[in-house]
């Protein structure tokens, strides 16, 4: 017994020594796809987003990092998704983002701009959810074109994507948007360490959902795991449908769509075209 609590003394002895001395970084070589940052600057009721990525992809290994500014103006907010992509290889891993709709100017169509909370890796490092919890990443913020985040995922990995509409008012889809990128300056500013439970893509959405609305989303196992998020949005009857549960993945799925459209200027308006209730 003595010898199990002085090995167990010495191993939190090393975790601590660990913690103190590992410090988070934004100067690292970071993978190429994740090396820029994004900033927003805000006016009034227009913010100007700098770092929009955009990349243009091969394959999903093979790319060459793009990226714009782009000026929005807040007061055309008007529609908040949120994605889900469960992982092939690990029951209960996804990657979850949202995506803001902004009404268009002058009789245009519609125009959206994803935000992604990222484990941001090195070169050579790929996502493992152990190594995200031993301080193995930095967190970071992306905020993208729907044609870089979407179509990586059903057009390069062919992986599934399903794209759910989120009952809300305009004033809190504002409000989200807004502190979203207002963290993604706080993390260019003073970086942070990303962290499987307490600190990744869906319990950070939460977090940001619940500084508006208190309790809004419990603490809850699909949140740690989001591969399951769908799920307790529905339950929490946060997305817009009257559909019943089994049927909506198979009706909020975008492959088809991402792959039929991939290389359409109306990308983002073409994946929701089956969106609507039947």
């Amino acid at each position: 017994m003595k010898a199990f609590v002085g090995v167990a003394g010495a191993l939190v002895l090393l975790w601590a020594v660990f913690l103190i001395v590992t410090h988070p970084s934004n100067d690292r070589d970071w993978v190429l796809n994740e090396r820029v940052l994004p900033y927003a600057e805000f006016a009034g009721d227009s913010v100007r987003v700098h770092n929009i990525r955009n990349t243009i992809y091969r394959t999903g290994d093979d790319y060459t990092p793009a990226y714009d500014d782009r000026t929005f103006d807040l007061t055309r907010l008007r529609s908040v998704w949120f994605a889900v992509s469960p992982f092939a290889d690990f029951a209960g891993g996804a990657h979850t983002f949202l995506s803001f709709g902004f009404d268009g100017l002058a009789g245009g169509g519609p125009e959206y701009v994803a935000i992604s909370v990222e484990a941001r890796k090195e070169r050579g490092e790929s996502y493992s959810p152990w190594k995200g919890l031993l301080r193995g990443y930095e967190l970071m913020y992306v905020v993208a074109d729907e044609r870089d985040v979407i179509r990586l995922r059903t057009n390069f990995r062919r992986d599934d994507v399903f794209l759910y509409p989120i009952k809300t008012t305009p004033a809190r889809i504002r409000a989200l948007f807004t502190a979203m990128l207002e963290r993604a300056n706080q993390l260019r500013a003073a970086p942070e360490f990303y962290n499987t439970f307490t600190q990744n893509c869906t319990n950070t959405i939460a977090q940001h959902v619940n500084s508006l609305a208190p309790h809004r989303i419990p603490f809850s196992l699909k949140v740690v795991f989001p591969g399951y998020a769908d799920r307790l949005a529905y339950d929490l009857n946060l997305i817009d449908t009257d559909l019943p549960y089994d049927s909506i993945r198979p009706h909020f799925r975008v492959n088809e769509r991402a792959m039929r459209y991939g290389d359409s200027a109306d990308f983002s308006v073409r994946i929701r075209e089956r969106a609507a209730q039947p």
